[in-house]
């Protein structure tokens, strides 16, 4: 029998059904972008628990931050290869689950009191996220329209910094609040078993849900680009290369300046304030991203994601410069909104530098991923900065970062292959 010819009807009916299969899979997906930015900013609590628990000095403590960055930089292309493997769900899947087996691991390395078996629970953990991270952004991008991908990637985004804003307050709650100066360090190491007892618990649940809900299939060879694919690989894409280098300066400068919060609050100039009144000063940078997040997710239904990128990158350089040049609470309030410029830059970047790779987009999204180690090198870059010209202008550096976001937005993200460079 001859196969019934569709009808305009079938048609609408079938694109309502891909519909909602999309929006049902990146209402899903929204739960991972929220559990790897609590966890991520569990961190900030554990590096003052576990200084004081193991008496830590303070470069000693930061390879917390090195350990799980690190695993970005050492997982993301083999991540890559794994997701072009297995497909997007399986790879979240297994993210999930690799993510939970590092969150078990501090239960051993709290009962013996090791430094180095935490950093390596860690760096575990991290791997698991990084797995997350290289499969669930770019089923984000391809979900969909390629001219809204910033749009959908930024609403994710969004409940990412969700997490990052609520998770200090939890940490500080299941971890900080249940330890005191007359407990004995074993008792004090074991303060972080449940906590990250009940993470694993959470991420096992998330990996069983992932493995049973169907998810879009969306084959990576499938989709369409505006130029020819190039046989190879995606370093060959210098759109790809200049978007690495962009993640690279963004998360850079983000978890810079967030590191040095504390410090320039507590600088005479600027405020003056205490160490425990500053820290608190550090939700509304993390907490302007999130708004920012959900008001961009909007906004760029309309506006262009690389003028968008343009705008937002200009804006941070000139609130960054009013932070150096002037002083007291006009200079706490504008590295402060440096936040909110912050929010549609990490999705955007991400989403314009895998746009068009095709059969290389998994490869690419581990190559993004990898660029996150900007995270641990540019934050000791400004402390020698730091040490040499002063804190104040030492926020010189994150300007060059937003300097070439700027440039990204505006020529960087256009789609010209290495090879026909070489070849002009």
């Amino acid at each position: 029998m001859a196969s019934p010819i569709p009808t305009v009807g079938m048609m609408k009916s079938a694109e309502n059904n891909e519909s909602a299969n999309y929006t049902f899979a990146l209402t899903s997906l929204t739960s991972l972008f929220f559990m790897w930015g609590f966890i991520t900013c569990l961190n900030d609590i554990l590096i003052p628990h576990l200084k004081g628990v193991f008496d830590l000095s303070y470069s000693q403590a930061m390879l917390i931050q090195f350990c799980f960055f690190g695993a970005y930089f050492l997982v993301s292309l083999p991540a890559g290869n794994i997701v072009k493997k297995l497909g997007f769900k399986k790879g979240i899947v297994l993210g999930l689950v690799i993510a939970a087996l590092g969150c078990l691991s501090f239960y051993p390395a709290a009962s013996m009191q090791s430094y180095p078996l935490f950093l390596g629970a860690l760096f575990i953990l991290a791997s698991g996220i990084t797995l997350l991270q290289v499969s669930a952004n770019p089923y984000v991008s391809i979900l969909g329209k390629a001219e809204t991908a910033s749009s959908r990637l930024t609403m994710t985004q969004a409940f990412n910094a969700l997490g990052t804003t609520i998770a200090p307050f939890f940490g500080a709650y299941l971890i900080l609040d249940h330890v005191a100066e007359t407990m004995s360090v074993a008792q004090q190491a074991e303060a972080v078993q449940l906590p990250y007892l009940l993470l694993a618990t959470m991420l096992l649940v998330l990996a069983a849900i992932f493995a049973y809900i169907k998810l879009p299939h969306v084959e990576q060879e499938e989709v369409k680009t505006e130029k020819a694919v190039i046989n190879g690989s995606a370093w060959h894409y210098r759109h790809l290369v200049l978007g690495a280098i962009g993640i690279f300066v963004y998360v850079g400068a983000e978890v810079s300046i967030g590191s040095f919060l504390v410090s320039f609050f507590n600088d005479p100039k600027i405020a003056g304030l205490e160490e425990l009144q500053a820290a608190k000063y550090i939700a509304y940078y993390w907490g302007g991203a999130m708004v920012g997040r959900f008001i961009g997710a909007a906004v760029m239904q309309k506006i262009q994601a690389g003028k968008a990128l343009i705008f937002n990158s200009f804006a941070a350089v000139v609130l960054i410069l009013v932070a150096i040049f002037t002083s007291g609470q006009l200079a706490m309030v504008a590295i402060l909104l440096v936040g909110l410029c912050n929010s549609i830059m990490f999705p955007t970047i991400f989403s314009l530098a895998i746009h068009g790779l095709g059969q290389h987009t998994s490869q690419g999204s581990g190559i993004l991923c990898l660029a996150i180690v900007g995270g641990a090198i540019v934050p000791v870059l400004q402390g020698f900065l730091a040490d040499a010209i002063g804190l104040q202008s030492s926020f010189l550096l994150p300007i060059f970062c937003y300097a070439f976001i700027a440039y990204y937005g505006f020529s960087g993200h256009k789609h010209v292959s290495i090879k026909s460079l070489a070849k002009v």
